[in-house]
């Protein structure tokens, strides 16, 4: 558990993360939990461990899956229905207008929400790490779908070759998928400023962007309503929600003399 800042970020601190984003070429984001918390995404794991009441194991892994798939779906079913009501947040709209300002070849926004809210903000050039809810992949066959905000049987099936259809999304004990993977370590290494924005930053292989970012002398800029795991090897710590830090720095961004290098 870390600790807390407790000092506030001042407009000095605001004013150095605005001026090292206005230097940069490239920007790559990794956000978290924290961001979607903010629209009233409930957070996935609470303080005693357990998933919305359900171990870990009984829910969020291959095992669990292939053991008992209707609770599996029971949950994430549960999970779907939440996400239709929920909409983006000044924090999801702030990053896509980053991406406006560098456009989406020199801006790449890395994401381990499963949500979608990002793309719903306007944000284009976005890595799904942990894949996306509403999409459901083919146990069979493979074959992948969007069926967002849509209630789905207890056990869908593939309607394609009969095969059950699983959440798109990425279990413990599961790889990355290999593309999106490597694209997000490329933005990390290619970036000259990596914004770390509402997440703890100890869930890998994502956190580890930060340290690829940091190995190719990139600044760092946080934004988490708490200490995390790299708080202590960041350039910038902004102490508070996103969707008040974000909004603040892209307005500072807008002032004369501040347009992307």
């Amino acid at each position: 558990m870390h600790p807390s800042i407790d000092i506030e970020p001042d407009e000095r601190d605001y004013r150095r993360a605005a001026d090292i984003l206005r230097g940069a070429g490239r920007i790559a984001v990794l956000t978290g939990a924290g961001v979607s918390a903010e629209s009233g995404v409930p957070t996935f794991r609470g303080a005693n461990g357990l998933w919305e009441g359900h171990r870990i194991e009984d829910v969020a892994t291959p095992e669990a899956f292939e053991r008992d798939p209707t609770l599996v779906w029971r949950f994430y079913n549960m999970r779907r229905t939440t996400l239709w009501t929920v909409r983006p947040n000044p924090g999801h709209h702030a990053l896509a207008q980053m991406e406006e300002r560098w456009g989406p070849e020199r801006f790449t926004l890395c994401t381990q929400n499963i949500d979608g809210l990002h793309r719903a903000a306007g944000s284009r050039h976005v890595l799904e790490l942990h894949g996306n809810l509403a999409r459901v992949r083919c146990t069979g066959c493979r074959y992948v779908e969007e069926r967002r905000g849509e209630d789905l049987p207890e056990l869908p099936a593939c309607t394609g070759c009969g095969a059950l259809l699983r959440p798109d999304i990425v279990w413990f004990h599961e790889m990355l998928p290999h593309q999106v993977w490597r694209e997000a370590a490329e933005s990390a290494t290619e970036c000259d400023c990596f914004l770390v924005v509402g997440t703890t930053a100890v869930v890998y292989p994502a956190a580890g962007l930060v340290d690829l970012a940091r190995g190719v002398s990139a600044r760092v800029i946080e934004v988490n309503l708490e200490a995390s795991a790299v708080s202590a090897r960041v350039d910038v710590h902004l102490q508070g929600k996103s969707g008040h830090v974000l909004p603040h720095l892209v307005e500072l961004l807008s002032t004369p003399g501040g347009a992307a290098s």
